[in-house]
């Protein structure tokens, strides 16, 4: 059997060097909440420090996220926070909004009961999340019910497309509930997704994800 490792803990060094994953992990999360802000160098000997490993992980953990397109490995520089620009943001988000309006159809049509659940059962974790003004777990879980939708589509292609463009989005999307009024305006918008999926209403399910990922951009694009 594998060697068992330990969970990552929000603060606090990482346990097992070995494993860059859980680096990622924890970079990801850092430039998610802007700890690690858009056009910051990632020093190494700084990170090292922080993250309790050596740069052998800390460099293939940059080359993940690299590959996810929340770093950009830059000659002379290393890896930097990409930034994104107001035209990046909305193409971006133009995309998804075609993606995530063709999933839920599809996903209304083909979903199974028990798939609904699962997305039902995420949405309640996020809910509680929201309650406890916990941030990132409440983004983490939100960005679970957008993929789990586009799951239940059945179509691998566009969920693949998906994922992609939503991983390099992570701070932009995380900045956008900044502020009671926009949270509670996202988390109101979730509850008509879950709804329009309970009941198969493609239509419907569409019309909310279009009009979410709209105002996604509007809540964004005075924080660029």
């Amino acid at each position: 059997m594998p060697p068992q490792t330990a969970d990552l803990q929000d603060d606090g060094p990482i346990i097992r060097q070995s494993l860059p994953a859980e680096v990622a992990t924890r970079l990801r999360d850092l430039i998610t909440q802007g700890q690690l802000a858009p056009g910051a160098r990632l020093n190494e000997v700084a990170l090292c420090a922080q993250l309790g490993v050596s740069r052998t992980p800390l460099r293939e953990a940059v080359r993940r996220l690299a590959g996810e397109g929340l770093v950009e490995l830059v000659p002379a520089r290393g890896g930097v926070v990409r930034r994104l620009t107001l035209k990046d943001a909305a193409d971006s988000l133009t995309v998804l909004k075609a993606l995530e309006t063709l999933a839920g159809r599809l996903a209304c049509a083909a979903a199974t009961e028990a798939g609904i659940a699962d997305v039902a059962a995420l949405h309640a974790a996020m809910l509680d999340r929201y309650a406890a003004r916990d941030r990132l777990a409440y983004f983490k879980l939100n960005q679970a019910v957008h993929t789990a939708i586009v799951a239940l589509s059945g179509n691998e292609t566009l969920a693949w497309a998906h994922g992609a463009i939503q991983a390099r989005m992570k701070h932009l999307r995380f900045i956008g509930n900044a502020g009671e009024r926009k949270w509670a305006d996202a988390v109101a918008e979730h509850e008509e997704m879950v709804r329009a999926l309970a009941a198969r209403d493609g239509e419907a399910l569409a019309e909310v994800l279009a009009l979410h990922l709209d105002r996604t951009l509007d809540r964004v694009a005075p924080l660029i």
